[in-house]
């Protein structure tokens, strides 16, 4: 999902992951429409979509160390004994190319790239059928937004996950996702095929995104061939 800030695509991940209640629509989730679900009768339905903020700092308690952020969620919904818990942290670790050696050290000693790995381990804890990514790489530098799309991708594969990627940056969409939908006031005015929506977009805002795109790449390759 794509969009100009203040189209409201963080209203849609906060409506699909249910912090926030709909006005209308519908957000289907298997069977179910979890939109009208009351609180009560959300909460079964909670474990199975999970989100990763943009900022991994502040979305972490700094005092917390990397197994106590990446095992509060199944201390919370109750799950498994200690060691279990343990073992679930140490193999989730490793499948965020972390090591699992570093399970004890405090969130604060990791760097930007590396406490969004963890976020992304905390999301996976309850095995989740949907991630909701709201602009999750946008902080990152291009090298790390580089390494962490790259492992979103091989997670997605490994857990069979779903993503609802939000960001502005297109290109890093385009990178990532199957199907684009453009957000402009509220409203999705345009969506369809990557391929189809970028080589042929319709709607204005649609058209100042890609030309927005091809502008900054075009004046990212005279940089750079400046700098060689």
């Amino acid at each position: 999902m794509v969009g100009s800030s203040g189209s409201g695509k963080s209203t849609v991940a906060r409506c699909v992951t249910r912090l926030e209640r709909p006005d209308a629509g519908e957000i289907w989730l298997g069977e179910t429409d979890i939109a009208r679900l009351k609180a009560a009768e959300i909460r079964p339905f909670r474990s199975a979509i999970q989100m990763i903020f943009q900022d991994p700092v502040t979305s972490m308690n700094p005092r917390m160390s990397a197994a106590e952020v990446i095992e509060e969620p199944l201390l919370i919904q109750g799950r498994g004994t200690r060691e279990d818990r343990r073992a679930n942290c140490a193999e989730l670790m490793e499948k965020v190319q972390l090591s699992a050696g570093w399970l004890d050290r405090r969130i604060t000693e990791f760097s930007g790239g590396q406490r969004q790995r963890i976020a992304i381990a905390r999301a996976l804890t309850l095995r989740p059928k949907v991630l909701v990514l709201d602009e999750a790489l946008s902080g990152l530098d291009i090298s790390t937004q580089a390494e962490v799309a790259e492992l979103l991708q091989e997670l997605q594969a490994a857990y069979s996950l779903t993503y609802l990627f939000i960001s502005h940056d297109l290109p890093l969409v385009a990178r990532m996702a199957d199907w684009i939908a453009v957000m402009s006031a509220g409203k999705i005015v345009e969506q369809g095929p990557v391929r189809e929506i970028i080589s042929n977009p319709k709607h204005p805002e649609t058209q100042k995104l890609v030309g927005a795109a091809a502008h900054f790449g075009a004046a990212l390759a005279k940089a750079q061939g400046a700098s060689a």
